[in-house]
């Protein structure tokens, strides 16, 4: 079976390094907040080319912790005073970005994503502005860079902040700047299966803003600057020490674990090129962006929009012997946990016709090439047997 992915390979690689740096760090008697922590803070912000890096528990908190230290929500009075702080997101991703929304008590406005790229669609902005319109939380789904420079224009316009969602795209630049740059904060996260993984949970806010990165220190712990003052309510969200000492192992090799799954994608999209029904990521990589493939996910372009034909093509691959994934088949504005928002699916047709086209490929840096021939003769295998590997491309697309 060719796995989705393999961490172990990476553990195997690594494993001397790593082993010496959990047991330093276990040895050291320095559990939280310590010197690997500190150590990795200034390492990633000069990778990323930021001022401050602040290391917390998860993405998911480094979402909540950059809403906070701008004050949405009930940490801007919002609720007080009978108003909803509303925040523009991207329906088509993981629920941790418009969960955190909700979390500090402020409402997701969802706008319908690009076909080709899957991020979030920058003329779709002005029509769900509004005056409780506080910011922008683009996605740079599967490591690939939203167009930063018309969201900061339209933020600059409408005087928005903007925090990148950067969970998937550690490493990915936009114009020869790494994202995590761009908008007034950035949140990463280090969940083990990211291109920076940890062995556990992790994550880390971005910013070039001498105030907000304390602000985010301070919320990090308690909202407390000095031990036992608490200047307001904060949470505990820290980067555990053992954690840091992982991804201080593994950050200078990230150059070279997202050029591999470069060179991966590019496989694959040359020996799925002429398969007419799929359309690949590679094609819709701006010449100035640098995508890092934290996913490669195809489209099934078939006339039959339904989940039937895409998930019986994964399950007919997983028989063959190959894992594939669908990154998203329900959009956030259909999770349950989302429906007090009141969305309509219509309002999304792209996002609607996506969650039942997209299929990701086992993708990670140690894949081979003898691995991916074989994921794609699965893949076409299904296809044939469908009788989809030959038809022409359908309408419209």
């Amino acid at each position: 079976m060719i796995p989705i992915l393999d961490l172990s390979r990476q553990y195997a690689q690594l494993k001397p390094q790593l082993e010496a740096a959990l047991l330093e760090a276990s040895e050291s008697g320095k559990y939280i907040l310590g010197p690997n922590v500190q150590a990795f803070e200034k390492e990633a912000a000069e990778y990323l080319g930021v001022k401050h890096a602040i290391g917390c528990a998860s993405g998911t908190d480094a979402l909540i912790l950059s809403l906070m230290a701008l004050n949405i929500g009930r940490y801007g009075g919002a609720l007080n005073e009978g108003a909803q702080d509303e925040v523009i997101t991207t329906p088509f991703t993981y629920v941790a970005t418009s969960e955190a929304i909700l979390h500090v008590g402020a409402k997701p406005v969802f706008v319908d994503v690009d076909p080709d790229t899957f991020n979030l669609d920058i003329e779709q902005l002005e029509k769900v502005l509004t005056p409780n319109t506080k910011a922008i939380l683009p996605v740079h789904l599967y490591g690939q860079p939203a167009n930063m420079n018309d969201i900061m224009a339209f933020a600059k316009k409408h005087d928005l902040k903007v925090i990148e969602d950067c969970a998937q795209a550690i490493g990915a630049e936009y114009q020869d700047k790494k994202v995590g740059g761009f908008g007034d904060l950035g949140a990463f996260s280090f969940f083990p299966t990211k291109n920076l993984g940890a062995m556990g949970d992790g994550g880390m806010v971005t910013t070039n803003c001498d105030e907000l990165a304390e602000r985010v220190r301070m919320l990090r712990v308690h909202g407390s600057r000095k031990r036992y003052y608490h200047e307001e309510s904060g949470m505990n969200s820290r980067l555990d020490e053992l954690q840091a000492a992982v991804l201080r192992v593994k950050l200078p090799h990230l150059n070279r674990f997202n050029m591999n799954r470069n060179a991966a994608a590019y496989r694959y999209s040359e020996l799925l090129k002429d398969v007419t029904c799929v359309q690949t990521p590679c094609g819709s990589v701006p010449d100035d962006v640098t995508h890092v493939f934290h996913q490669y996910t195809i489209r099934l372009l078939t006339d039959e929009v339904g989940e039937l034909v895409r998930d019986k093509v994964q399950a007919r691959m997983l028989e063959l012997g190959a894992m594939a994934m669908i990154y998203y088949p329900i959009p956030q504005y259909e999770q349950q946990s989302h429906q007090h928002l009141g969305c309509v699916a219509s309002d999304y047709p792209q996002s609607e016709v996506l969650r039942h086209q997209v299929l990701s490929l086992p993708m990670f840096p140690e894949i081979t090439a003898e691995e991916q021939e074989q994921v794609v003769a699965h893949l076409k295998t299904a296809l044939s047997e469908m009788g989809l590997l030959n038809a022409p491309e359908p309408a419209g697309v």
